[in-house]
């Protein structure tokens, strides 16, 4: 029953930030029921932030490197997780740097993706210089963005 009068638009790409908040998980939780409603591929990122490091883990590749490999794992178990969901087609992608910045830079328009989905609140908190990673993303994203408390 889809018509161009419904009022739910159909989704085709959903992105999906993700981190270890309670309010990502939420966001995850949405759009995996998103994704099964519209029949829409999801992709799931999460970034690597640079910040989190002190200079000495920023200069070794092997810390680099195993923080890197630990999200990749990590992020696999959320694309399995979609998988068993009912999602059909689920997708990754691990970035570095300022999460709102490199998933409205970057990571949307590499993905194509059609609808942004984040938690209201990352594990960091609230920026003193940008306010919120959510807030940034509403703001700059040329996709429309759900922001889940």
């Amino acid at each position: 029953m889809d018509n161009d009068n419904s009022p739910h638009t159909k989704f085709h790409r959903i992105l999906v930030g993700v981190d270890d908040s309670p309010d990502a998980q939420l966001a995850f939780r949405y759009a995996i029921s998103e994704a099964r409603l519209s029949g829409a591929s999801l992709v799931i990122c999460s970034i690597l932030e640079h910040e989190e490091m002190n200079v000495y883990q920023a200069l070794s590749k092997d810390y680099v490197h195993g923080e890197r490999s630990e999200l990749a794992e990590h992020i696999k178990q959320y694309r399995d997780l979609a998988l068993r969901a009912g999602v059909k087609k689920v997708d990754t992608v691990i970035e570095e740097g300022d999460p709102g910045e490199v998933i409205v830079k970057e990571i949307i328009p590499a993905v194509k993706a059609d609808l942004l989905i984040v938690g209201s609140l990352s594990k960091k908190g609230v920026r003193k210089y940008f306010g919120s990673q959510a807030a940034y993303m509403a703001k700059y994203s040329p996709i429309s963005v759900m922001v889940v408390r």
